[in-house]
Parts: structure tokens; sequence; C-alpha cells
């Protein structure tokens, strides 16, 4: 019974802390080969418990690694099928993708952001700003159809956009004013672009578009062919 006690006693002193001197000279006490066997089991025991949380921390790692390598082959097929073979890019969109009403006045020259978009292949043309951000070199088409309603018989011209390469100005639709109460004008152009180009449409400050479900206004192009 004494001896049990002892080693209950010398187990106790290594679920403390297996590596003092205090629990070598209880082990030394107890007179047995069992109780250093309990110190050196809870001694590894110990170690295996942190090999085990260091196991589960590389396993995380390895998760999240997996997940953004997962990504990266995403945006590489994406890629691949912008520069490989036949790349096809084609975008088309309207002014509002609900309600009715004038757009603008703004005081500076604003891009339009065309928020109903009918194709978007290539995902190069972001609703958000409406910009067209070239992802291949190439010869692209690019139209623009704008809309003015109930608002011609102002004295100045009161609804010019733009269409824009990057700062350059490449062409403008403006409505003065008349006897009518609508108008509706376009233009298109074929222009090269590089790489990183943005395109987009441009209201001009102090003048407004009007637009509705019928969608009057649209910003539309595609790649003709790569350069």
């Amino acid at each position: 019974m004494k001896k049990i006690v002892i080693l209950m006693l010398a187990f106790g002193f290594c679920l403390s802390d297996p590596g003092t001197d205090e629990n070598h000279r209880v082990c030394q006490t107890a007179g047995s080969a069992s109780c250093c066997d309990i110190c050196s089991l809870t001694s590894v025991t110990q170690k295996v418990g942190e090999l085990g949380e260091k196991v589960v921390n590389m396993a995380e790692k390895i998760t999240f690694l997996e997940t953004r390598l997962q990504n990266a082959e995403k945006e590489v097929l994406e890629l691949r099928s912008l520069t490989a073979g036949s790349p096809q890019v084609a975008f088309s969109a309207a002014l509002r993708d609900s309600g009715s009403g004038n757009i603008g006045p703004f005081t500076t020259a604003t891009p339009l952001q065309y928020k109903k978009v009918f194709s978007n292949t290539g995902n190069s043309y972001n609703p958000s700003t409406g910009i067209f951000t070239a992802m291949v070199s190439g010869m692209y088409y690019v139209a623009f159809i704008r809309f003015s309603m109930f608002n011609n018989l102002a004295s100045p011209p009161n609804s010019v956009v733009s269409l824009m390469k990057n700062s350059e100005r490449l062409t403008s639709v403006w409505d003065t004013s008349g006897s009518d109460i609508n108008d509706m004008g376009s233009n298109a152009v074929v222009i090269p672009l590089k790489v990183g180009d943005n395109v987009f449409v441009q209201l001009e400050p102090n003048r407004l578009v009007y637009d509705d479900v019928m969608n009057y206004n649209t910003f539309s192009g595609f790649l003709l062919f790569t350069m």
C-alpha cells in the first residue's frame, strides 16, 4: 500500500513537470523502475500532444495554400482564354438596370456607369465604374448611343457625351436646343488598344442624359483581331 501511494505521488510530480530533479528524487524513493517509466511515458505524451498541435497548424496552412493555388489556377485559365489561340472579348451594357430619369448634371466630367450588362465575354468591362479595360492588345470596335428627353428646349447644349481612351477624347455626341423634346445620337470608332488601356463614355460637365427601362443609352465593343 505504501508503495502504491509513493507511485501515485511520483505520477503527480511527473504530470506537473516530468523533467525536474524533484521527480527524479521521488522515483529513487519509490525504489522501482515503474515510476521512471511513468515519468517517461508522461513526457512522451506531452511531446506527442505538442507535435499534434504542430500537425494541426500545418494542415491549416496547407488548406490555405491549396485554396490560393486553386484561385491561381482559375486566373491562369482565364488569362489563357484571352491570350492563347483566338481570344474572345466582347461587351454590351445599358445605362440603367432599373428606374428612370436623368443622370447628371455633374460639375466635373464623369464616366457614365452602364449598369445593365447584356454581355461581358472576357470580363473586361466593369459596370461599377463604366470602364472597359483592354486585357488583350488588338484592334477594337467601340460604339455608344446617347439619348436625351424633355430637356432639349434649353438655350445651351444640354446633353454632351464623349468616348474616351484613357485621357484622350476620341469622339462625341451632343444635342443643341430645338423645337423637339427628345433626341438620340450615336457614334463609333475602330481603335487599337494596348493591354491596360481604358475606354469609357464621359458625361461632360453640367450636362445630362435620360434613360429608363427602354434602355436608350448603350455602350458596346468587341475585339476585331489581336496585334
